[in-house]
């Protein structure tokens, strides 16, 4: 008699429209966790601003990319769907919260704690005699000669106010120079000035002090009206959608219209007005029809209306006890600080993890390749560069020695297109090979790829990442470097250069998975087995690391994976939108981020079906955009050594850690996991492990 198969778990259907959580909700709920470490009294307290001005500047993106449709869905009276009235309502009311603490806590405590420290930012109110003096010359000798006041009537329009620029509103009562009573002035301050100005320590009994550009212009305003007087008075901050769009298919040079649409991206639509909170209702009332706002865009703040450009009092300040101490990453420990890294890539593949290891692994990865005479051709992805020319010196010299130099340059990288034009225009003045990549496509993968003759024959050295070719924010983000001399892989990557040069079609890949072709549908394979192990009894596992969760197809898989009895744990950054806990739903799914001193940024996939495993590193988040509009990278480490060095640094240690980590709840809020574990942080550890700071004795 044939044994009879155990019954399958009954899975639940799955709405999107009910079942996942609301993505900008979520991506705001990420700053919340951010805003945390400000409020922390243990870090010290510069770090606790410039986590303060991270959140101001993590907002000002989240509007400059995301709160468009929400807006135009208000401004459209949209009953319905997904961007709408209330939508937009939504997101203001958890972002007007959120604001509140952040002011709250400026004004209540940071300041205060800086005073003790004997650092002061003075208003116009707390000034004395001789520093109102000094501050008056300032004005007259540096800001009044860049100010120009524009008296508004119908020869002065409205002026152009360019995105998260510095301006003031002002009433006026009187009559101008021709008789006229044009009541309302718009001041615009220019971005050169810089937003915070230290007193000289001859007025400042004893103490350091600073002032803020915008209280210098509000005590001076008079002075930029003669023979009028002023009244009401705000500064002001309009945020724009910045996002450019180009249709790729109807432009013959992509880089000359980008670089075009730089030029346009300050005057985007109008999607938030930021004002005084003391600004009177005429004037902000003023301000929003002028910018066709919305009410809900309006934002009162109490204090400046750029909290990020208090990024330069923490540079302004000579206090090395108030920043963290000083971490020094140690050279990649399975690399030789002075041999060949090539002879070491042919005993096997080597992991780094940045910033727990310095990027200068990479770089010398990079110089050996340049300076070598038998290196015969340097292909590279740029995606996020940055402005440290080490790189680029690199490939100029990798020029100049006669090597091929191909470099695939992502011009549509968000607010890096105009770095990364420069880049493009450098290489290419030089004698280099600049590709744009796939039109329609971003190329987000991370590869560099090295060909050397070695006697008869021509081997390939490759390096994958997680991260960007970005010597600051390798320091800053957690990323892990892969190199190897795998015959396959460093095989598949010229392939996938020959693909994104010649747009001729990508042969199958070895080992490499690629998005679009076959990223998505090997993960969603992936997710399918491990749920079908767990349906029949056997072990099913998934442990995924990652930046943001967001692609339905993805969310589906592991909701049904998780229902077959598959045990599954998500550590996801910033925005998720799968819930987790929800009985019936996602009973086997645990959702949990984890905000450290460095930017979590890796990504990496594990996956146990019954008695295979598998583990993949990544440039891709699981997001549509990353699945189907972007060329990105996975691709698998099989060395077992390295693979139980990735699971236990990146995803057992942040499974544990019970001090920087954030479990999402059934209701869709996250909460702090709090002190349960005796030891630090998963980051705090892997700094303790790495630090190669000199030890005091």
């Amino acid at each position: 008699m044939r044994a009879m198969s155990p019954s399958l778990p009954q899975t639940t259907s799955i709405d999107p429209d009910s079942d996942f959580l609301d993505r900008d909700l979520s991506i705001l709920a990420f700053n919340e966790r951010v805003l945390d470490w400000a409020h922390r009294p243990e870090v010290p307290v510069l770090e606790r601003l410039r986590y303060l001005c991270i959140v101001s500047s993590n907002l000002d993106e989240f509007f400059e990319v995301r709160a468009e449709p929400h807006v135009m869905g208000s401004l459209q009276e949209i009953k319905s769907g997904q961007y709408t009235n209330n939508s937009l309502v939504a997101i203001a009311d958890k972002t007007n919260a959120m604001v509140a603490r952040q002011y709250a806590l400026y004004n209540d405590d940071l300041l205060p704690t800086l005073q003790r420290h004997g650092y002061r930012l003075l208003s116009h109110g707390e000034r004395n005699a001789e520093q109102r003096r000094w501050v008056r010359s300032y004005f007259q000798r540096e800001v009044q000669p860049l100010l120009v006041p524009v008296g508004l009537d119908p020869a002065h329009p409205f002026p152009q106010v360019a995105n998260k620029s510095l301006n003031f509103i002002v009433q006026l009562s009187g009559k101008d120079a021709f008789g006229r009573a044009n009541e309302i002035a718009i001041v615009k301050v220019p971005r050169v000035l810089p937003r915070v100005i230290p007193l000289p320590d001859r007025v400042c009994e004893g103490s350091k002090a600073f002032v803020l550009l915008s209280s210098v212009i509000r005590a001076h305003l008079a002075e930029l009206f003669l023979g009028r007087e002023v009244g009401q008075f705000s500064q002001f901050r309009v945020t724009r959608h910045s996002d450019l769009a180009v249709d790729e298919d109807e432009i013959a040079n992509l880089r000359m219209a980008l670089r075009q649409g730089l030029q346009h991206r300050h005057y985007g639509q109008a999607v938030r007005l930021e004002v005084s909170s003391n600004c009177a209702p005429r004037l902000a009332e003023f301000l929003r029809k002028e910018f066709r706002l919305p009410e809900a865009c309006v934002f009162r703040v109490n204090g400046p209306v750029n909290l990020v450009r208090l990024m330069q009092l923490i540079d302004l300040v000579p206090a090395p006890e108030l920043l963290f101490p000083p971490f020094k990453a140690s050279f990649p420990v399975q690399l030789p600080q002075h041999g060949s890294v090539f002879n070491r890539l042919k005993e096997g593949d080597v992991v780094i993890h940045q910033p727990f290891e310095s990027f200068d692994g990479v770089l010398a990865f990079l110089r050996e390749a340049v300076m070598d005479p038998n290196v015969l051709a340097i292909k590279q992805t740029i995606y996020r560069a940055g402005s440290d020319t080490t790189m680029m010196d690199l490939l100029r010299e990798a020029v100049r020695r006669g090597k091929e130099v191909t470099a695939v340059v992502e011009l549509k990288a968000r607010f890096d297109e105009e770095a990364n034009i420069n880049w493009a225009e450098q290489l290419e003045s030089i004698g280099a090979q600049v590709v744009y990549g796939i039109v329609g496509l971003k190329t987000h993968a991370k590869m560099l790829l090295v060909t050397r003759r070695e006697g008869r024959v021509l081997r390939r050295y490759g390096h994958l990442s997680t991260g960007n070719y970005n010597r600051r924010t390798a320091a800053l983000y957690t990323d892990i470097s892969y190199l190897t001399a795998d015959a396959d892989i460093t095989a598949d990557m010229d392939q996938l250069f020959g693909h994104l040069a010649s747009q001729s079609r990508l042969p199958k890949m070895k080992r490499l998975l690629v998005a679009p072709f076959n990223l998505h549908a090997q993960m969603q394979t992936l997710i399918e087995a491990v749920g079908n192990a767990a349906a029949r009894g056997a072990p099913g596992r998934i442990v995924i690391k990652m930046n943001a969760l967001t692609d339905q197809p993805l969310m589906e898989a592991l909701l049904e994976a998780g229902q077959k009895g598959a045990k599954i744990d998500l550590i996801v950054r910033g925005a998720c939108m799968l819930p987790a806990g929800v009985a019936g739903l996602s009973d086997n799914i645990r959702v949990r981020s984890v905000i450290g001193r460095f930017l979590e940024h890796s990504r990496v996939f594990y996956f146990c079906a019954d008695q295979d495993e598998s583990l993949y590193l990544s440039s891709a988040d699981w997001m549509s955009r990353n699945m189907t509009r972007r060329i990105e990278l996975a691709w698998p480490v099989t060395d077992p050594l390295l693979r139980q060095r990735i699971i236990d640094e990146c995803l057992v240690a942040y499974l544990h850690d019970g001090r920087d980590a954030w479990d999402l709840a059934p209701d869709g809020q996250y909460h702090r996991v709090g002190l349960t574990a005796p030891g630090p942080g998963a980051q705090q550890a892997l700094m303790q492990r790495y630090d190669a700071s000199p030890r005091q004795e």
